[in-house]
């Protein structure tokens, strides 16, 4: 097999060259990394679940009309996707307080916020992505207004999807993070929902128990990261429901 040309490696995936011009294959590892890559393990059917996870929050987004990087699913691992140009930020949104929010502005975790919050982070791991505002943003040149209008508006439609697609398997989507990317067609640029949707990326709590289904079980040692990412998967349909052990998840084509 010809050896492909990569062209990215992030803590999580890597970018490869892809068969057709604009293209580009994306591969999920096992790795799980939290606190900017300080606490680091390889974490067993993580990538797999994560593709599959990924693939069909980015199918359903395409199908309501919100546009996304996301081709199709080409094996477990892979997906093919559009090459975009990453704007430098990412977007988190937040609808309960949790995590860095409840740290910085002493809201207890669990709080739900009165309108969903979207916040704003440099992408830079040396400087551990710092939150910024829309002032250093456009000061910067790292987005426009008008870019940074569709982002907000992009992002809420986001959240509006993905927070009814997981209360209707009885799970509360407490905030989640995505990037976003520029799609040229000639002179014409439209914004994309690019890299990934996973519980990699979301906080995500069981509506009766208050169960963590995301990446915090791996943060703060709450059990088995891969055990939380199956039963996503298994709600949504993604896993069978008659997984008993989801080392080695077993997933629907």
């Amino acid at each position: 097999m010809a050896r492909r040309k990569k062209i990215y490696e992030g803590k999580a995936k890597i970018l490869y060259e892809g068969p057709e011009p604009g293209t580009l294959v994306q591969y999920f590892k096992d790795d799980a990394t939290a606190f900017n890559a300080e606490k680091h393990d390889v974490i067993e059917g993580k990538g797999v679940l994560n593709n599959r996870l990924s693939e069909f929050f980015m199918s359903g987004l395409n199908a309501i009309g919100v546009p996304t990087h996301f081709i199709k699913r080409l094996n477990m691992r892979e997906q093919l996707i559009r090459q975009v140009e990453i704007i430098p930020l990412e977007v988190v949104v937040r609808n309960t307080a949790a995590g860095s929010m409840s740290k910085r502005l002493g809201i207890e975790e669990g709080t739900p916020l009165p309108r969903p919050i979207v916040e704003f982070y440099f992408k830079d791991d040396a400087l551990g992505d710092p939150m910024v505002t829309e002032e250093h943003i456009i000061a910067f040149g790292w987005a426009s207004q008008q870019d940074l209008d569709d982002m907000v508006a992009l992002s809420l439609r986001v959240n509006d999807f993905l927070s009814g697609v997981m209360m209707a398997v009885g799970i509360k989507l407490v905030d989640f993070k995505i990037e976003i990317g520029r799609i040229w067609d000639g002179d014409f640029m439209r914004l994309v929902v690019a890299d990934e949707i996973s519980p990699d990326s979301c906080r995500l709590w069981d509506v009766k128990t208050g169960q963590h289904l995301d990446k915090d079980v791996f943060r703060r040692d709450l059990g088995s990261l891969t055990d939380a990412y199956s039963e996503v998967a298994r709600r949504l349909g993604v896993l069978p429901s008659n997984v008993t052990h989801a080392s080695k998840p077993t997933l629907i084509n």
